[in-house]
């Protein structure tokens, strides 16, 4: 019975995947990521993603507070930051917060404050829904590990 348990939250973890990667919030990178994932790291794509959440965080912060500047926005900096996140996603595979920083960086070459403050707004939503359902995947592979009695190496004592 536990095995049945398994294999549904396996299922569930498919189809949210699936679904992340038709919808073109991931793509194939996040596939390789999971593949350098194995018993000797079993977290590995879930603390490589919590890094990424924990730098975009910051990035954010910083993109915010350089457009809220109100009478001059440093945009060559604004456009470090976005060559930041976007490296930083396109390495998880986080295909529409990559693209959204792409036309972002657009908008700071352009030194378009109107542009800069939609692709902000456009980059905070898009981000927010990719933690989220990044985190609705780990809490189903934590429920999936758990119900498959994952075991841990016995230390000797």
């Amino acid at each position: 019975m536990l095995g049945f348990g398994a294999d549904l939250l396996w299922a569930d973890m498919n189809r949210l995947l699936a679904f992340l990667f038709h919808q073109g919030v991931l793509d194939e990178q996040f596939l390789q990521l999971q593949q350098l994932q194995d018993e000797a790291s079993p977290n590995f794509v879930s603390e490589v993603v919590n890094i990424y959440f924990h730098e975009s965080e910051k990035l954010l912060n910083n993109l915010r507070g350089l457009l809220m500047e109100r009478e001059l926005s440093d945009y060559k900096k604004m456009g470090i930051h976005l060559n930041q996140f976007m490296g930083s996603s396109s390495s998880i595979g986080a295909k529409r917060v990559t693209n959204i920083c792409v036309a972002f960086r657009a908008a700071t070459d352009q030194s378009n404050r109107a542009g800069c403050l939609r692709a902000l707004e456009m980059l905070e939503h898009e981000y927010c829904y990719l933690k989220n359902k990044l985190h609705e995947l780990f809490q189903i592979e934590q429920q999936r590990a758990l119900v498959a009695g994952v075991r841990y190496p016995v230390q000797n004592q």
